[in-house]
């Protein structure tokens, strides 16, 4: 195995979890941004109240976008790391 695979595959992996998290950091993101601008306008600066709702909407994220963080996770596998196993 050469070092342009050894890095190819590594390029891969690294596409491959920001594929994975990409879901769910969009949504901490959005959530976050609402939240702050709910707290800006009207003056509540509760710690709560920023963490509850980012933890129960990336719940839900998280169970809707489970499936495909599971296939890019096969696919990620079936394409770079059987073939170097068969090898």
């Amino acid at each position: 195995m050469t070092e342009t695979e050894v890095l190819s595959i590594l390029r891969e992996f690294l596409w491959a979890a920001a594929l994975i998290s990409a879901p769910l950091l969009g949504t901490a993101l959005f959530v976050g941004i609402v939240v702050g601008l709910l707290q800006a306008l009207t003056s509540i600066q509760e710690m709560t109240l920023t963490f509850v709702p980012k933890i129960a909407v990336m719940l839900i994220v998280f169970f809707l976008s489970s499936g495909y963080m599971a296939r890019v996770c096969l696919s990620l596998f079936n394409e770079q790391v059987l073939p170097v196993i068969a090898q």
